[in-house]
């Protein structure tokens, strides 16, 4: 069973990997803070899922609502549905941004203090556990929002949207 999982993990990964286009419509921006790659940096500032952090929903059959939301005619959404979704993307794109900035920031502090020698234990123990608090807040809000999204589903659009995304 655990090779089962392991190998379901895997050809997961590789069905993201190869539905992602190889250039990304979004460009590559020039990281500021020297402990984040331009990758990371990029994704952060663009509110992008780079640690994969709904893979726990995602496995465990629940939607994201920006799938829903690109198959509403195949899901035949209702209005209130749909104005809910709407709603939800629009908080998720909104949190993912401003988490984003808030662990450049604190990125860029934890660099500062170690570069200007300006270190103690309080500061270490605060800054490196603010970052871990960020990284959960992300999480967090990504989760919430396939939860929010499951329940706003009937039963038989649940079906739909997985049937649809086995086809992709």
């Amino acid at each position: 069973m655990k090779n089962y999982l392991h190998l379901l993990f895997i050809l997961l990964m590789l069905t993201k990997v190869k539905a992602q286009p190889a250039t990304d419509s979004i460009t590559i921006k020039k990281s500021s803070v020297k402990t984040l790659t331009d990758e990371e940096y990029t994704a952060l500032l663009n509110g992008k899922d780079l640690y994969h952090m709904s893979l726990a929903a995602e496995l465990n059959h629940y939607p994201s609502p920006q799938k829903a939301l690109q198959y509403k005619k195949e899901l035949d959404l209702s209005p209130q549905q749909l104005t809910k979704l709407n709603a939800v993307v629009k908080e998720l794109r909104r949190k993912t941004l401003e988490m984003g900035l808030i662990i450049i920031r604190n990125e860029r502090t934890l660099d500062s203090i170690f570069k200007y020698n300006k270190l103690d234990n309080g500061s270490l123990i605060f800054y490196a556990n603010r970052y871990g608090l960020y990284q959960g807040e992300l999480r967090n809000v990504i989760l919430q929002s396939y939860l929010v999204t499951k329940n706003l589903l009937t039963p038989q659009q649940l079906r739909k949207i997985e049937s649809l995304e086995k086809r992709n």
